[in-house]
């Protein structure tokens, strides 16, 4: 396995493995790697002949009162795990690589980004198309792998792949979580022991949602009343929203009748988490 920092060596390292007709598997992390990363690398290993994680703190998506400058960085325990999860490549570029002076180009997927957590992160979205489209061109994968914990963005980027016609497949796996439910994020880390006990009251709420739907509530309002109730009785809990939504076009329901998307986002503390599940009447309703 090898680290490349440059713009031109990873593209060129991937144009070769293109010419010679290798499938290349790519996942796209901000670092501090976790169980929920490492099952998308194990994915990527098993489905292609290459396999490129990037590590980069994207500045771009970050407003400048929130956390770049602390948010986690232990590059030297990622690239071990990468390594032992048998990634090929890391790319992990620095700031003035992705973003030289004069740059001035954006991607925006219109009205996607401006639900749910684009409400309270009004430029968040814009940042994450932008990097990621970025990351496709230069390392031209087959596939690439992206968390359900990120729901909303996974939408987005299918959308930008989508209208763009950027030639990768999008896959979705499922939320890795703790024993107790707490859906696993890097921003974890952050939470106190207290926070981090009262932290798992997000996971809680959307199991309630779930059994009411299976139950045979439908109304959105009585279900996300209930999910509010739950989360309230935290005092450390402040929520941001919780909402229920088709899951293409994040379109707000309600009347659950198909495949939706339960999603919210909660402060513990100062921390801001976010969780979801996945409605499929067919399947579990």
């Amino acid at each position: 396995m090898i680290v490349i920092r440059k713009l031109k060596q990873i593209y060129s390292s991937c144009q070769k493995y293109k010419n010679a007709g290798k499938r290349i598997g790519f996942v796209a992390t901000m670092g501090t790697l976790h169980p929920g990363h490492l099952s998308l690398i194990k994915k990527a290993r098993k489905e292609n002949d290459i396999v490129i994680v990037s590590i980069f703190v994207n500045p771009s998506q970050f407003a400048p009162s929130e956390d770049f400058k602390k948010y986690p960085r232990n590059l030297k325990k990622d690239i071990v795990l990468c390594k032992k999860e048998g990634a090929d490549i890391i790319f992990a570029p620095e700031a003035k690589e992705m973003y030289p002076a004069g740059y001035r180009t954006f991607v925006d997927v219109s009205e996607l980004s401006q639900c749910l957590c684009g409400k309270s992160r009004p430029m968040h979205f814009r940042g994450v198309a932008t990097v990621v489209l970025k990351l496709f061109n230069l390392v031209q994968p087959d596939t690439a792998y992206f968390g359900q914990k990120d729901a909303q963005q996974a939408v987005i980027i299918k959308k930008m792949v989508a209208d763009l016609n950027v030639p990768v497949l999008i896959k979705v796996m499922p939320i890795v979580r703790e024993g107790d439910g707490l859906a696993m994020s890097s921003r974890n880390r952050y939470l106190s022991p207290e926070e981090r006990d009262e932290a798992v009251v997000l996971s809680r709420a959307l199991k309630e949602a779930k059994m009411m739907i299976k139950q045979g509530e439908r109304n959105t309002d009585i279900i996300i009343q209930r999910m509010r109730g739950i989360i309230m009785r935290k005092k450390i809990a402040k929520i941001d929203y919780i909402s229920i939504v088709y899951l293409d076009g994040l379109n707000m329901v309600s009347a659950i009748s198909d495949k939706c998307l339960i999603a919210l986002a909660v402060h513990i503390g100062k921390t801001r988490l976010i969780d979801n599940a996945i409605i499929d009447l067919k399947k579990n309703g």
